[in-house]
């Protein structure tokens, strides 16, 4: 392996992280309003949009990414394995994300055809296009402090990503639409494909490959899912990620729902208008009018900010304490920060709101870790086995992240139905929409109980992932001894 100056300077660690911050556009984009997209823009029926979601997201998830990542693990180019990716599918994922929120003129049948064509193909140039782009911080550097480095500024720049879409980008759409939120949204999503394929372009013009593999390394397909399927750190992160996931899906998904159905419009008006006036006497004026609206953008705001804050503290914890136990430390805080919203009442804004910063502030420690493992793993499979197979290591992410969404966003919309939820498609053109008094109940359970479930069983998980900091200390010295033994050092 070849492994010559391991340190990064900043503005590698920049370019970087903009990659993440473009595939978050679309990543946030799809946690926050797709089901809401399909249900109540798009017009389709519940449990058509639960179908197409959860099946078009499994396919993706198990199909797509352990062939991209077979695929870019065996691609030699004079940029190296995975950049090249990177690159050549910048401005196809950018139009596909127009495509999947774009809203043709079909009739019903054709409507459903359309959602699952581009989604189906907006999941595939996702993953060729984040699934490489996860493998290239694995072979950036050797150097553990390093990775806890780039993946604490890399999720910075996920976190603007995510306070644009969930604090600003409802509003945005329905200003720019003029009130049409289907015009709104197309609009939207054209500037953010031209942005993110910018963002695309430096990642790779700023970076470079320096792990590299050993040129007579050879290994087939079949011995790479094999040293998948035995190596048991694998095997628990995949997991990991999909309960992750389920539960990021969940709850971000559920939250224009619980704005809109269960929080008390007149408490929610009485705390957010203080600070509405504020912002707009500070030349902020992008959360809407309406206090559903904007107290929805404020909410995501404070959870987001606050996230922010806490992966300041990720990398010194991660690095004095190791990944795995501070990972599950606050992967278990997170998850009772959620589940307490099961307590309030339509009335309790204040706690609403506090307990979102908290769970933001603490999930926020654990957003870097959980990429960093993915690399340690990726080096746990190469002392074990002497080959590195980086990108089918990160398909465990990739698959975890896809299977997570799917399922988490599945569940939002099958579950809502179960409450009772009626959607556009159910209602006469033009006829106003009174949801039943249980879908209130539906959305509360959205965001508490139901999602804290995965986040704990995740918690408990980690008891069983056996690279704590004493084996992350030995990997990373015994493999940098083998390769100044061989000679690539």
């Amino acid at each position: 392996m070849s492994s010559t100056n391991q340190k990064l300077t900043i503005r590698e660690k920049i370019g970087y992280s903009l990659g993440d911050l473009a595939a978050n556009l679309v990543f946030q984009t799809l946690i926050t309003y797709l089901a809401y997209f399909y249900t109540d823009i798009y017009g389709l029926k519940n449990t058509d949009a639960s179908i197409v979601i959860l099946i078009v997201g499994l396919v993706a998830a198990f199909g797509f990414n352990p062939v991209i990542g077979a695929l870019a693990d065996r691609t030699n180019s004079k940029w190296g394995k995975f950049r090249p990716w990177v690159l050549f599918t910048a401005i196809p994922l950018g139009v596909m994300a127009l495509l999947a929120f774009s809203t043709p003129n079909f009739s019903y049948k054709g409507k459903v055809i359309y959602a699952a064509g581009t989604y189906t193909l907006l999941l595939l140039l996702y993953a060729a296009n984040n699934l490489p782009y996860a493998a290239l911080s694995g072979v950036l550097t050797g150097d553990m402090r390093e990775r806890n480095s780039i993946s604490s500024i890399r999720f910075v720049a996920v976190m603007f990503a995510q306070f644009f879409v969930q604090v600003f980008m409802l509003p945005i759409i329905i200003y720019a639409g003029h009130g049409d939120k289907a015009a709104g949204i197309e609009i939207v999503m054209t500037w953010l494909a031209i942005i993110g394929t910018i963002m695309l372009i430096i990642t790779f013009l700023s970076t470079k490959e320096r792990i590299i593999p050993s040129i007579g390394q050879k290994s087939s397909l079949k011995e790479d899912l094999s040293d998948l399927l035995k190596n048991k750190p694998w095997v628990i992160m995949l997991t990991l990620t999909i309960l992750v996931f389920v539960t990021l899906s969940m709850k971000g998904g559920s939250y224009v729902y619980y704005f809109n159905n269960y929080v008390d419009k007149a408490s929610l008006e009485k705390f957010v208008n203080p600070i509405y006036n504020f912002l707009k006497n500070m030349g902020i004026n992008f959360f809407g009018e309406d206090p559903a609206s904007a107290g929805f953008g404020l909410f995501n705001a404070g959870g987001i900010i606050f996230m922010i804050v806490g992966i300041s503290f990720s990398k010194k914890l991660a690095d004095k304490y190791g990944k795995r136990d501070i990972y599950g430390i606050f992967l278990f805080i997170s998850a009772m920060f959620v589940l307490v919203f099961y307590l309030f009442k339509p009335t309790n804004v204040v706690l609403m709101f506090v307990s979102q910063i908290m769970h933001g502030f603490s999930y926020g420690i654990t957003i870097p870790v959980l990429w960093a493992m993915i690399a340690d793993v990726a080096d746990f499979s190469e002392w074990r086995n002497n080959r590195r197979a980086t990108a089918i290591i990160f398909s465990a992410m990739m698959v975890g992240l896809k299977a997570g969404l799917s399922i988490g966003g599945a569940l939002v919309t099958w579950i809502l139905g179960l409450y009772g939820y009626i959607n556009k498609e159910s209602v006469a053109a033009g006829q106003e929409i009174i949801q039943p008094e249980s879908v209130a109940q539906g959305a509360k359970m959205l965001v508490s109980v139901y999602p804290a479930i995965p986040f704990i069983l995740g918690a408990l998980l980690l008891f069983f992932y056996e690279i704590n900091k004493s084996k992350e200390v030995q990997i990373e010295k015994e493999l940098i001894e083998r390769r100044i033994k061989e000679g690539k050092a």
